[in-house]
């Protein structure tokens, strides 16, 4: 019986080192309200302004479930555009950034990796990752 379960126990192991970061919306607003820029957020947000492309970024608003609005800075030469409109729906995982005013934002929503942006990061729609 014993290696039925710790056959078991290493599949469940196995599973869950292949899963992407799930969205926290309330660590995000925490982590806005604290001032936390730098930190990596995964979240749920609706698209508020269409795309736009400027400067090889495509960026738009969203609102994240706790009513806090953000732009995303989504790096389209090394990430594919998302094909999302106002309304959409989207987990949105990056690095979060607040510059004075206070404006929140997040970057780093692509797989390449850098100094600036160390972890990979990547935005689902319609079931599609844009990475």
């Amino acid at each position: 019986m014993r290696p039925v379960a710790l056959a078991l126990a290493v599949l469940l192991l196995i599973a869950a080192c292949g899963e992407r970061d799930q969205p926290d919306d309330q660590a995000l607003h925490q982590d806005i309200v604290s001032d936390k820029s730098g930190i990596e957020v995964t979240f749920d947000a609706v698209i508020l302004t269409e795309p736009a492309e400027s400067g090889g970024h495509e960026r738009f608003e969203v609102k994240d479930p706790a009513g806090d609005m953000l732009e995303v800075d989504h790096n389209t030469s090394l990430a594919q555009a998302v094909p999302a409109h106002v309304g959409d729906a989207l987990i949105i995982h990056g690095q979060l950034y607040i510059d004075p005013g206070p404006h929140a934002g997040v970057h780093c929503t692509h797989a390449t990796t850098s100094s600036g942006c160390p972890d990979p990061g990547w935005i689902e729609f319609a079931g599609n990752y844009y990475e």
